[in-house]
């Protein structure tokens, strides 16, 4: 094994302790992201939907609203999103480089992506169990969470996987600029430097994290299928 490393993959054989640090310092992002960014945006997903039209608790000024600031953030590329909130992202944590620095953007470019997502996968809910809830006198918080949240889980599960699969690429993109990672492993160490070999194998770490996640969303999804 160590000889196959030295002949096919020299730079690699190096780097076996940078490659851990970069790969513990992706998952790090993504679980903080998916968190934080997870649960603002089925906030903000759930508000959109019961605000809408025919929603339980229907209040088209604020919906547009959100709708408008959704669709601004989903524009714009996270590259340039990177560069715009460096002001704010040094207010928020002190720094704009590194780890830490990164998941402020991610955070927003994922709130809008996974809201949206959301709310898509609550419209699913069948409006009939929401009409009994009501006609049953559920509050708004109760079919909220013991019909929407509740009947719309697979679907949410399923959006969510495609959310965490997206926010691994943010981490990608996210080492452009320094912020640690197998992205920044594959710019810094590998593009920047014509170590090829570096580039591939932090291809293939992060497609194991996309598979892993896959494969968890699908269980879940399985196991919540009824």
């Amino acid at each position: 094994m160590e000889n196959f490393l030295q002949t096919y993959l020299p730079n690699v054989s190096t780097l076996t302790d940078e490659f851990i640090r970069a790969t513990i310092e992706t998952v790090q992002m993504v679980f903080w992201v998916s968190v934080i960014g997870g649960i603002l945006g089925v906030a903000l997903g759930v508000i959109m939907v019961v605000t809408n039209r025919g929603g339980i608790l229907e209040n088209l000024k604020i919906y547009n609203v959100l709708e408008k600031i959704v669709n601004l953030f989903r524009s714009i590329p996270f590259i340039i999103l990177l560069a715009v909130l460096v002001p704010f992202t040094r207010f928020v944590v002190g720094t704009s480089i590194g780890t830490t620095a990164a998941i402020v953007p991610m955070v927003i470019a994922t709130i809008p992506f996974f809201s949206r997502q959301v709310e898509n996968a609550l419209l699913e809910v069948n409006p009939g169990v929401v009409e009994a809830a009501i006609a049953m006198g559920s509050s708004p918080i109760e079919i909220i969470f013991q019909v929407y949240l509740k009947e719309g889980l697979t679907a949410l599960i399923r959006v969510s996987a495609v959310t965490i699969i997206n926010v691994i690429s943010l981490t990608a993109m996210a080492g452009v600029v320094g912020a640690g990672g197998l992205g920044n492993m594959a710019i810094a160490r590998g593009h920047n430097r014509f170590q090829q070999d570096v580039v591939l194998v932090s291809l293939i770490l992060i497609l194991i994290l996309v598979f892993i996640s896959q494969g968890i969303g699908n269980y879940l999804i399985k196991k919540t299928t009824h």
